[in-house]
């Protein structure tokens, strides 16, 4: 099979190219160009996709013997989602930009590219894996057998198309096996850190790039408390996001986290822990994946975040676009503008819808 590995410069995208050479694929390498650090308004340093990571990838396919391509998709990132993310901040919400980057650009703007080359198939290193089932007809994204490392609730927006042409090397392996076989394959970035933050943000501090990336100063306005009495003052709502806690700058006898977010009024609500409980999610932007259809009620393992382990729930689309997802029990902290990924089938394993929560 020709197979276009999409190379970031770390060990996963690396060991993956190396494990389907093993297997006898004809394989290039592809690394997306995304940005500069200059272009961010980030200072000299290593960050993913930065000029460090194109070199480290174009050395990995030097080693392997395979070819290697760079392809400029900065314009596409800076608008499909360096602007959404900024959008969706100075609108009171929280992206999550690896959602969209694996949307726009990887199944997007480099399968394209792929195809242009003749290429059957894109290979990536995330952990997820995928099957056919027989009996609906359709393609399953699945959980990788490393659940500490599955990835795949930033992957459901895939569709059936993308879905059969796309492959997961690392579906089955702990990140221990990854290293060791980019360690037999004599890999210079065998031992090479993972990156763990917003690749164009790598020190965290959402407001203050969105700041520099608009030219604009945020607009301070008023924390109020459930009941509308003013608590103080905020430093611009895109420095907060639901369940935030620290940085709050305010002195409170018991601990008050942010549990909802105004930007008409550009006003941060607070509340006591308890606040934040949330029993039901309304989610937009619907992709259903191992499912052809959601208009039944089906008991599910809903996840509101990356991090989060999931809990019960029950599912079901109300209309096109709209999913309603009920838990069993209050989830904390649901986020507007992060992802609702459901889980189910015979294993719990499978994605079976997923959406941004409203």
């Amino acid at each position: 099979m020709k197979i276009t590995v999409a190379m970031s410069g770390g060990v996963d995208s690396s060991a993956a190219a190396a494990l389907l050479l093993r297997e006898g694929h004809d394989c290039i390498g592809a690394t997306m160009r995304l940005y500069t650090n200059a272009d961010a308004g980030l200072p000299e340093g290593h960050t993913c996709c930065s000029l460090d990571d194109v070199e480290d990838a174009r050395a990995v396919c030097r080693k392997l013997g395979i070819e290697h391509f760079v392809f400029n998709f900065s314009d596409a990132f800076r608008r499909g989602v360096i602007d959404r993310f900024v959008s969706e901040y100075t609108a009171g919400r929280t992206p999550n930009p690896c959602i969209e980057c694996n949307r726009r650009l990887k199944f997007g703007e480099l399968r394209r590219r792929s195809d242009e080359l003749g290429r059957d198939a894109v290979a990536t290193g995330h952990y997820a894996r995928i099957r056919h089932d027989a009996e609906s007809g359709r393609w399953q994204l699945l959980r990788a057998a490393d659940r500490a490392k599955d990835q795949s609730y930033v992957l459901y927006t895939m569709t059936q198309d993308e879905l059969a042409h796309t492959l997961f090397p690392l579906g089955n392996m702990t990140k221990a096996e990854v290293r060791a076989v980019a360690c037999e394959a004599g890999l210079a970035n065998a031992k090479k850190h993972d990156s763990q933050d917003i690749c164009f943000i790598p020190d965290g501090d959402c407001g203050a790039f969105i700041e520099r990336y608009t030219g604009r100063a945020a607009e301070p306005g008023d924390f109020v408390g459930t009941d509308g009495r003013v608590l103080g003052r905020h430093r611009g709502i895109a420095r907060y996001t639901v369940g935030q806690r620290r940085g709050l700058g305010l002195s409170f006898p018991q601990p008050m986290y942010v549990s909802a977010i105004d930007p008409v009024k550009n006003t941060v609500t607070l509340s006591p822990e308890e606040g934040l409980y949330s029993q039901s999610v309304t989610a937009h932007g619907v992709n259903l994946v191992s499912v052809g259809s959601l208009t039944e009620p089906m008991r599910v393992t809903a996840k509101i975040r990356y991090s989060h382990r999931g809990g019960a729930a029950t599912a079901v689309m109300t209309d096109d676009d709209t999913l309603s997802v009920r838990f069993d029990e209050p989830q904390r902290a649901v986020t507007p503008g992060q992802a609702v990924v459901l889980y189910g089938g015979e294993d719990g394993d499978a994605v079976i819808a997923g959406g941004t929560i409203a």
